[in-house]
């Protein structure tokens, strides 16, 4: 029991947390939020002074009705007095302005004793002014809350897109890409709706809440009737309770349904780039049907959402009708004149429908905390690969790579064991041994995409975890089995990273990885321009492999890793893009993980990796010579025992 209690703790001290941490994105807008809230609080003041004018502005109608009911009846309204003294005694109470017109020389009585039409005219324009007053104070308090809103997205974003570029590649190897999408899109869609459309209401509702309030308390005082007073005092905690109730049951409830859409977009995405095997298979109809479930389940969650938020108005609105009517009644039964009524009425009223946003604006903040949960719950995750402080900058690549005692694992799993391995500077040394035995954490482990567990990487004597990163990775060119381009024109693409290369630069390294050819020759009109859609799908993948093989070429390093580039090539195009590969490799060091033991046999070093440990090394012709020896047993299932 205890310790279920100090879970909700911890729950809820996370809520305040988001709380906070959100606001303190506003620090660098301060001005214009102050602004907004100024003139949040000047509304609520001219709000407050107009009501000040209501007694004035409905009285008239009382005294020319006097006046009316004083011609047409034969007996006094009050016995002992006459219309006349009754008028006259109404004008009287009408001070507030009557100093104002005396110093001006504005009659404010006609010889009947009703109000004059100059006195009331400026009753009512000093009414007018206030009102007006109170709505451009609220266009700039809504301009300005607003716009801050805006920029604490944009900033939320920013943020997000740059803390996911920077973790590792073990992040994004234990998380699904949908969920991560949902998160940069939907969380943050969640967070905009709720801050842009309420932090303009949040500062202003409440203010004019309590100026309404204020005035009531001020005019119950005045006049020492505390009815009103007492019934609003009595009504409001009652008709703000629904709001503190359901407004936790929301926030729980939208944190199931945000997590429910990121399971809807996390199905699309995995679909949509699957969708060839899925035509492959005839799984349309499948696929259709697990999204339909997914999708139900999260609309199941939004209405539980809905119903706790469509109950909130109607219980307010059926408190606040009632604290009227009981209003209304003692009114009656006291037979208080309508001026009395209006000057404590009207501004309870006013303050019903920012009562009423308060339970927009929390449904709205239940929202966006339920999602700000999520979002911090992400920022908050560290994989990122840390540098040292002054780390060692790289200036160039002298002497060799060395991996000392190397031990890595991926959760329990150990994928590499006490890993040792010299590649001197100059040299071709090659990677074989079979489907997850380590081939490819070696070479992240070269460029700093992970960390070891235990043992070194060093680059010329120095461990990579003391280097700078950028200043490592400068040196180092990737070339991928798995080729990535960007929706971007195919110049864009080679010179990724180098953005200041010139267009002479950019088609000598296409010359150079044999790609310039396809690329002026008509095939793709706009030449360099021609923009290659997502993943590259409008190049074929030669195409693709050899504008993968120039941007390499581009960035011109000293280090050069290979993920076998022509393993899924046709007998041509291979050609050609082993060509490309011959031209990037020259005057490099190069670390080759390799598919094709063909390509690889003029290679310095062949290093046989099994199960995470090397139980191989040397020349293509001295492995072969191996009986029973682990790369010939590969080269002979490649090509058939004694082909090579």
């Amino acid at each position: 029991m205890r310790h279920r209690e100090k879970n909700k703790d911890a729950g809820y001290a996370f809520k305040r947390q988001s709380f906070f941490r959100l606001l303190a994105y506003t620090k660098p807008y301060k001005l214009r939020l102050a602004i907004g809230l100024i003139a949040g609080f000047v509304g609520a003041g001219s709000l407050f002074g107009s009501f000040f004018w209501l007694k004035d502005f409905v009285k008239p109608f009382e005294t020319r009705g006097a006046v009316v009911q004083k011609e047409s009846a034969a007996t006094p309204i009050v016995q002992g007095e006459s219309p006349d003294t009754k008028v006259a005694k109404e004008v009287k109470q009408i001070t507030q302005l009557k100093k104002f017109a005396e110093r001006y020389n504005i009659p404010v009585e006609e010889k009947d004793g009703t109000m004059t039409w100059q006195f009331f005219l400026l009753s009512v324009s000093g009414f007018i002014f206030f009102w007006f007053f109170k709505n451009l104070a609220e266009y700039i308090n809504k301009l300005n809350t607003r716009w801050v809103g805006t920029k604490v997205i944009a900033d939320l974003r920013d943020e997000i897109f740059k803390k996911l570029t920077g973790q590792s590649l073990k992040f994004y190897g234990n998380i699904d890409i949908g969920q991560l999408i949902s998160r940069c899109t939907n969380d943050t869609a969640a967070i905009e709706s709720a801050i842009a459309n309420t932090i303009a209401d949040a500062t202003s509702c409440p203010i004019q809440i309590l100026a309404c309030a204020g005035f009531i308390v001020y005019t119950s005082v005045v006049t020492g009737d505390y009815v009103l007073p007492a019934i609003l005092f009595v009504g409001f905690p009652i008709a703000v309770l629904p709001i503190i109730i359901l407004g936790r049951r929301i926030r729980k409830i939208y944190q199931s349904a945000y997590a429910k859409i990121a399971d809807v977009v996390s199905r699309m995405h995995e679909v949509f780039t699957g969708i060839i095997i899925v035509k492959a298979y005839h799984m349309e109809k499948v696929e259709a049907q697990r999204f339909n479930d997914t999708n139900r389940k999260y609309v199941r969650m939004v209405i539980s959402a809905l119903k706790a938020e469509l109950m909130m108005q109607p219980l307010m609105e059926f408190v606040a009708v009632t604290c009227s009517i009981a209003f209304l009644i003692y009114c009656f039964a006291s037979g208080k004149m309508l001026s009395d009524i209006v000057v404590l009425i009207v501004p309870a009223f006013l303050a019903y429908p920012s009562i009423k946003n308060l339970a927009k604006i929390n449904t709205y903040i239940q929202r966006s905390m339920a999602a700000a949960d999520r979002y911090f719950d992400l920022i908050d995750q560290h994989t990122e690969v840390t540098e040292k402080e002054n780390p060692i900058e790289i200036r160039e690549f002298r002497k060799e790579i060395e991996f000392k005692d190397v031990v890595f694992s991926y959760g329990e799993r150990v994928i590499l064991e006490k890993i040792n391995l010299k590649i001197p500077k100059g040299s071709v040394v090659a990677v074989v041994g079979e489907t997850g035995s380590g081939k490819t954490t070696m070479a992240n482990l070269i460029a700093r995409f992970y960390d070891v567990d235990s043992g070194q990487v060093l680059i010329d004597g120095t461990d990579v975890r003391d280097v700078k990163v950028s200043s490592l990775r400068d040196i180092i060119g990737i070339v991928s089995q798995n080729t990535i381009l960007f929706n971007d024109t195919i110049a864009n693409n080679i010179s990724y990273g180098f953005q200041a290369a010139s267009k002479e630069q950019i088609i000598a390294a296409a010359k150079q990885a044999n790609a310039h050819e396809f690329i002026v020759d008509g095939r793709h009109p706009e030449g360099y321009d021609t923009v290659v859609g997502d993943k590259g799908f409008k190049l074929s993948g030669g195409e693709k492999q050899r504008v993968s093989i120039a941007r390499a070429i581009l960035k011109n390093p000293p280090i050069l890793i290979l993920d076998e580039a022509t393993s899924a090539l046709d007998t041509v195009t291979e050609r050609l893009v082993q060509e490309a590969i011959n031209n990037l490799m020259e005057n490099r060091t190069v670390f080759a993980i390799a598919h094709r033991l063909s390509t690889i046999k003029h290679a310095d070093k062949i290093v046989v990796i099994d199960k995470g440990r090397i139980v191989e090394e040397g020349t293509h012709d001295e492995l072969l010579s191996k009986d029973g020896g682990r790369y010939r047993n590969l080269h002979n299932m490649q090509f058939g025992k004694g082909n090579g």
